[in-house]
């Protein structure tokens, strides 16, 4: 498979021109307005803008956290696992362009036996 940088056509990984701050269940713009170009550890080459995140957005996504936490502690062991599991499933699961390409490999290895 031939490497395409991400947010290029083809590319397995998509990408935002712009990311903010996710506090609180919402996209935030830092709190003075800075972004910083992210870079391709592959390309060394701009991928996008993240938010420069200051002491202020620490503290907003500290209160967000403090505030969540109850109704986090309200709910069962096996509610808080089911959240949990549905987070680490999601992680684990391939980009969907990448499980077309591992069907096709599959099916091309299949059709060559």
């Amino acid at each position: 498979m031939k490497y395409i940088p991400p947010g290029q056509t083809g590319s397995i990984v998509g990408v935002q021109p712009r990311y903010e701050n996710f506090i609180g269940g919402k996209w935030l713009p830092p709190a003075v307005g800075e972004y910083r170009v992210d870079l391709s550890p592959a390309t060394a080459r701009p991928i996008c803008e993240v938010a420069e995140s200051t002491p202020e957005d620490v503290e907003l996504a500290l209160d967000a956290a403090h505030a969540a936490k109850d109704e986090w502690g309200e709910k069962s062991a096996a509610q808080r696992a089911a959240v949990l599991n549905k987070i680490a499933d999601a992680i684990d699961e391939p980009p969907a362009a990448a499980r077309c390409s591992s069907r096709r490999r599959r099916r091309r290895g299949r059709s060559s036996s």
